[in-house]
């Protein structure tokens, strides 16, 4: 018989870890690849100044923290607390991919090769709003969100989704590869408003409904003594303030823009000879 759940952990419990060999290797050897093609990048100075030494630190801090919330204890509560659940969602979805983006050398790809198209399609804006608006609006409905709680496939599936698909938006964000993402920063603004709006919504509703919307939480017992519905709204909660940062940077760059067009308007004549 299964022991009853803690359902009041501490952190400590919270992140104490396990091993998935399926996890673990994969995130282990694109981390020992990265290192080792930036300490040969930094044996000469041309290599120290397009790959300085924060951009590792960002990387790997990236993939410590895809490790604490794909293989900790707490993706073994997810049935007792949607916050848990979205909280770990929101930081493979948030915080993890601009790391990784960040953590990335700025190298110049051929666009005309295979390695250049395939890029250039995948950081396509349109392409990856279409697959980052169709994992939040899918799977945040009844049915996909039920399914990615009770089966095991779908629960596996989900953090993955969010991860690649999030992977994707903040590539066009934060513009990684120029030389394959001709996009300037007014359409990159432009397009971070409006994927940060399907996730808005969905966080919205979740905090102003006044019932449960997921059947498994229905009549579940909630770790630290919330009932389902403030477990539910504390996860809409959750959402919208993950979604802050993203929202605000695109604010930024759509101000930016702005700028760059008033300037462009009021400079003066060139000055006659």
């Amino acid at each position: 018989m299964t022991p009853p759940p803690d359902l009041n952990p501490g952190l400590l419990d919270l992140l104490a870890l396990r091993f998935d060999p399926l996890v673990w290797l994969p995130v282990l050897a694109v981390t020992g690849l990265y290192f080792w093609h930036f300490l040969r990048a930094r044996r000469n100075p041309e290599g120290r100044r397009s790959w300085p030494a924060w951009k590792a630190v960002l990387f790997g801090l990236g993939m410590a923290l895809l490790i604490l919330v794909t293989q900790s204890a707490a993706t073994t509560l997810t049935l007792n607390s949607m916050a848990l659940y979205m909280g770990r969602l929101m930081v493979l979805a948030e915080i993890v991919p601009p790391l990784l983006v960040l953590g990335l050398p700025r190298v110049h790809i051929d666009p005309r090769r295979p390695l250049g198209r395939v890029l250039g399609v995948l950081l396509d804006p349109w392409v990856a709003l279409a697959v980052w608006t169709a994992v939040i609006v899918f799977w945040n409905v009844p049915a996909g969100f039920n399914a990615s709680v009770v089966t095991n496939t779908a629960s596996a599936l989900l953090p993955a989704l969010y991860l690649l698909s999030s992977l994707l938006v903040w590539g066009v964000v934060l513009r990684p590869l120029p030389s394959v993402q001709p996009a300037g920063i007014g359409s990159r603004g432009w397009f971070g408003f409006i994927a940060a709006l399907p996730m808005m919504a969905v966080a919205a509703v979740w905090l102003y409904s006044r019932q449960v919307l997921y059947t498994p939480y229905v009549s579940a017992l909630c770790l630290w003594d919330l009932t389902p519905l403030q477990n539910q709204q504390i996860s809409g909660l959750i959402m919208m303030l993950a979604g802050l940062p993203a929202l605000a940077l695109a604010l930024v760059q759509l101000m930016a823009w702005l700028i760059q067009l008033a300037d462009s308007g009021t400079q003066p004549p060139a000055a006659r000879g």
